[in-house]
């Protein structure tokens, strides 16, 4: 396997090279490739001859996307578009991250790869449209939803990863309010980067969801982090509502895993049993 990480300066980024090890012939965050540079995607596929490019790039700011929807395509629809062109034209495979965000959380159940994505906010609608282009583009790919994803290398302006941020104003005295009615399945960085090269390596094309077992809300996620860290601290509930954020969050994000383990690879384990690593 030669492969490229596009992406790679962000948790998932960073995890999938660690992964790969030698196979990863490049890799680079976004000063090393913008995705929205269409000759600059072509340009590396000519130079570094990848057989698999894994894109882990994306606008991430959920909130941020609903005044500024045209970065947030640039970035997730334009730029998975330009990547999948480029594999096609070269006979490359291309592994595209999307997000539990397309959906608009009215389910009871977790989501199927094949329930009818209705997102709620523009970064939802952005990643969607992304995962449109790759498959409509014919190249050789693997999509791949995800949910909440965890791990080293998250973004510092943002304050670093949801449990870092948590766990920062624990120590630093301050009060703790979090949302307890949105629900998901946090999934670590490192465990998904094993599941997509294993994808890859056991030959799996199409849609697939892949996330840590398990559930929770934001507020149990708090809760559990504290407490792994030893910090005897409170966490207090809080509504989405009372949160008053400018983009709506499905309430139920919850993918199932049944595609990803009925082609015989192994259940990512249980969130809970992620928080050691993350912590150490």
């Amino acid at each position: 396997m030669r492969a490229a990480v596009v992406g790679a300066s962000g948790q998932l980024g960073r995890a999938l090279v660690e992964r790969l090890g030698t196979r990863a012939v490049w890799f680079g965050g976004r000063e090393a490739l913008d995705v929205r540079d269409a000759g600059a995607v072509a340009a590396l596929f000519e130079q570094q001859k990848p057989d698999v490019v894994f894109n882990a790039t994306a606008y991430n700011a959920v909130d941020a996307a609903e005044t500024d929807p045209a970065e947030a395509l640039a970035v997730n629809a334009t730029g998975p578009r330009h990547l999948a062109w480029a594999a096609r034209q070269h006979g490359a495979r291309l592994v595209h991250v999307s997000t539990d965000y397309v959906f608009d959380g009215s389910s009871s159940r977790p989501y199927l790869e094949d329930d009818c994505p209705r997102p709620l906010n523009a970064y939802g609608a952005s990643k969607l449209a992304g995962e449109l282009m790759v498959r409509a583009s014919g190249c050789d790919h693997l999509v791949v939803r995800t949910s909440g994803v965890l791990g080293k290398g998250a973004s510092r302006a943002k304050g670093g990863s949801f449990v870092e941020r948590i766990l920062a104003q624990a120590r630093a005295g301050k009060p703790l309010r979090v949302v307890a009615d949105q629900v998901f399945s946090p999934t670590y960085a490192p465990d998904l980067a094993a599941a997509l090269v294993a994808l890859v390596e056991a030959g799996k094309r199409g849609l697939f969801h892949v996330t840590n077992g398990g559930a929770c809300s934001w507020h149990e996620l708090a809760q559990a982090s504290v407490r792994a860290a030893g910090l005897g601290v409170d966490v207090e509930t809080m509504s989405a509502a009372a949160l008053a954020r400018p983009a709506a969050r499905p309430a139920y994000s919850v993918l199932a895993n049944e595609r990803y383990r009925a082609a015989g690879l192994p259940a990512l384990r249980d969130w809970r049993e992620t928080l050691p690593d993350l912590l150490a």
